[in-house]
Parts: C-alpha cells; structure tokens; sequence
C-alpha cells in the first residue's frame, strides 16, 4: 500500500497578531461610563503616571494602538479608546461631528481624573485631538497629530472612505474589511489577519450599518465645511505640538502634513518613510521612539 504525505501547509512568513503584540503587556481592557457613554477601553501603565489618550481614526477602534502601549506604558497611563460612535462604546444614533466626538473626549478626562492629559490622535483622532486643544487648552498638555484629518476636503479621499467604509460596514466579509484596512497601510503585500479579523467582529454588531453612516457624516462636504479647522483655528494651539506624516499616505501628501505643522506655533515636524495612514502599526519602533522623544521632553 502506498501512502502520500499531506501537502505542507503555506504559512505566513510571520503572522502580526493582536494577542502577540500585547503579550508581556500588563494592561486591562474594560469599560469607563463617561457621562452615561460606555466607552470601552485598553489601559497600560500605572494610573498615577501623568495621562496619554491615543485617539484612532474613522471607522477604527483601540487596536489601532496595540503596538504603543508597552513603551508608553513605562511613563504613562495610557489610554487607547473606542471613540464615541465607534468599536464598542456606545453609539449616539445621530450624525457625528468634531464638537461631539470632543466633548466626549473631555467626558473621558473627566472620568479617569486627568485635569491634563497628553492627547495623540490619527487621522480622525488628530482632528479630534486638535480641536480639544483649541477648545480646551487647559485639558492638554503636549498634542501629537499623526496624519491627522480635518485640514482640508479631497472629494477623491472622502469619496474613497464612505465607499470602502460603508462595503464593509453593509457586508463585513474578509475581503470587505480587508480592503479597507489595506487601504491604510503602505505595504500591500500582508494580509492583516489580526486586525481584520477584529474589525470584522466589530462591523457585525447589530445596528453597526447605521453607526457606519453617523461616523462617515464628516466625509459630507458641508458638514466637512463646517468642522475643518484653518489658520486660525491651528494658530491658536498653545500646546506644544508634533505633527508625524508619512511617505505612502493614502489621505494627503506630506506638503499638507507640512502645511498644518506651518500653522501651529512652534510645532516639530517628523516623516516617516515607508508607511502609509497607520505609522504606529506599521513602524513601531520608529513611531514609538518620535513619540516617546517629543512626549518626555523637557
């Protein structure tokens, strides 16, 4: 009788998994009430350390950051949040706009007791992170804008987003939700298990095709037009700032990451090559080490 041995299964040179990256992490992940808003959270780092919130982007969750907490957990207690309309904190049920994912943010402070925080936010998290510290300058303390939104209105770009989003929102397949993360990242060539997988989880919960629609309410030009923040707007941040950009990314080139640094008063500038939206997943190491540098210095 003769027998044939199975074909070896093709396996991933190395698989990015979410779990790998938080092993060793001593970290929780729970639920704050921010004013009736159950607002789900990860958490590293001892909570008498001066406070970091990592703001995600549209459509995302606090996975985004897996790959930070374990270096800012050493200095900080760190926040990566579901914002408000977002993974599993609640959903409002209306259209959201910059002021409500704000004051939700504030709501935030307020109940892990930070008068001060430092506030990091990508894409649809630096335009949040931005205008909190217009609004509220006393509640920030250093500000990271990392290929942040909000700036300007590409009719292409929001294009892209509401469709990308909404295909995945409407029918969250693998292959829906893996262009749209795919579409963040400047190598093309991984799959992104982990992170779809999750994002998968997240677009299934019922009632998410709706919250897709409220949270893609800044893609609509004049509810855009109404929310984008200008000269005057970024010229009055009196905290200090960095604005981190990319080579690859998919939003706006670096001449506008440049441009939104011009405007801040005294704000640092740093490019990261070889990554697309999401520099702190793709380029840990470098991420972390720009980010730790500007947030421990005197």
């Amino acid at each position: 009788m003769t027998s044939t041995a199975a074909a070896p299964v093709a396996r991933p040179t190395e698989f990015e998994s979410v779990w790998s990256d938080l092993q060793g992490v001593a970290f929780s992940q729970g639920y704050l009430d921010v004013a009736g808003v159950r607002t789900r959270y990860l958490h590293a780092g001892e909570q008498t350390r001066p406070a970091l919130v990592l703001l995600h982007g549209s459509g995302g969750h606090a996975e985004a950051y897996v790959r930070n907490l374990a270096s800012h957990a050493e200095h900080f207690s760190t926040w990566s949040i579901d914002m408000l309309g977002h993974g599993y904190t609640d959903k409002p049920g209306h259209p959201l706009e910059v002021a409500h994912y704000v004051e939700h943010l504030i709501g935030v402070l307020d109940t892990i007791g930070a008068q001060r925080a430092h506030i990091s936010g990508e894409s649809l998290g630096g335009w949040v992170a931005a205008r909190a510290a217009v609004d509220h300058p006393d509640r920030v303390d250093r500000l990271v804008l990392n290929t942040a939104g909000g700036s300007q209105a590409d009719p292409e770009v929001m294009k892209r987003i509401i469709t990308l989003s909404m295909a995945a929102a409407e029918n969250p397949t693998w292959e829906t939700v893996q262009a749209r993360i795919k579409w963040l990242m400047a190598d093309k060539t991984k799959d992104y298990d982990d992170i779809v997988a999750s994002r998968r989880q997240i677009y299934r919960q019922p009632g998410f095709v709706a919250a897709m629609s409220d949270i893609m309410a800044l893609q609509d030009p004049d509810i855009r037009a109404r929310n984008i923040l200008g000269p005057s707007e970024y010229g009055s941040i009196t905290a200090p700032t960095l604005v981190v950009w990319t080579s690859d990314d998919p939003t706006a080139d670096v001449a506008e990451g440049r441009r939104i640094a011009d405007m801040i008063p005294g704000a640092r500038f740093e490019v990261m090559p070889g990554c697309g939206h999401w520099p702190q997943y793709e380029d840990p190491d470098t991420f972390n080490r720009l980010h730790l540098d500007f947030l421990l210095k005197d």
